[in-house]
């Protein structure tokens, strides 16, 4: 089962723990204001990569990932969810670490078709790392173009499966900062028992050249980049919340 994949990243260091080979795959539902990647979003396109063709890249440069491992992120790989299952699968048998990058965007509690395919790579990952992009739906809505009712359910799901989650939030001022969605959010997150980590990640224009290229106009032309203070002050209204729920009886 090949996958259509946008590139690959040989050694990419933020992308989950250690070193790691990144592929990012094409396709996306979700149509991100501040997404910086707007070449991913349709499907279909790429090129076309075997699993096994990614795990020979891999051992060219196994040394290098001794703590790391392979991350799919996107787009949104869990569009391609028979090419992850076959990856992970020749991955886990040569004890390689792997990781999923997902906005949670395709899942969809009841479906038992994609759900009992999601449940067999859901064995083989050792660690999800969840875009949530709002906590509020309808603000969300505004975002991505599409609900969080799925994302928040994915989450949950994750929890009730055991598999370690990193949470990612994007902090973009005047949009996701607000103190009462980043409060709500850490309350969220504080009742799931498989978050290991949070990431707050400030919002940058560096994608503003893409949809210059592409003939798009930017969605969020005017809205100034956030600041590395920004963002710490975000994580730990976050944190606060979180600690605060977690120390309920």
């Amino acid at each position: 089962m090949d996958g259509f994949i946008h590139s690959i990243e040989s050694f990419g260091t933020v992308d989950g723990p250690g070193v790691r080979l990144v592929v990012f795959c094409q396709g996306c539902p979700m149509r991100c204001k501040y997404c910086h990647n707007p070449d991913t979003w349709e499907t279909g396109k790429g090129e076309r990569i075997s699993p096994e063709e990614v795990i020979r890249l891999y051992e060219r440069n196994k040394a290098f990932y001794s703590r790391g491992g392979i991350t799919v992120t996107g787009g949104e790989p869990l569009l391609q969810i028979d090419f992850l299952l076959a990856l992970f699968a020749l991955a886990k048998r040569k004890g390689i670490h792997t990781c999923i990058d997902t906005s949670g965007a395709t899942y969809r509690a009841g479906e038992s078709a994609y759900n009992q395919k999601l449940d067999a790579l859901m064995a083989m990952t050792d660690l999800v790392m969840l875009d949530i992009k709002h906590i509020d739906d309808g603000a969300h809505r505004d975002l991505t173009g599409m609900s969080n009712t799925g994302v928040l359910a994915f989450a949950k799901y994750l929890e009730e499966k055991n598999v370690p989650l990193w949470v990612r939030h994007v902090l973009v001022p005047g949009i996701t900062d607000s103190e009462d969605a980043l409060s709500h959010l850490g309350g969220f997150i504080g009742r799931l028992r498989n978050l290991k980590a949070l990431d707050v990640l400030p919002y940058h224009t560096m994608g503003r050249v893409k949809y210059e290229q592409m003939g798009m106009r930017y969605p969020l032309e005017g809205v100034e980049p956030a600041t590395k203070e920004q963002a710490a002050r975000a994580k730990a209204i976050i944190l606060g919340t979180l600690k605060a729920v977690r120390s309920k009886p």
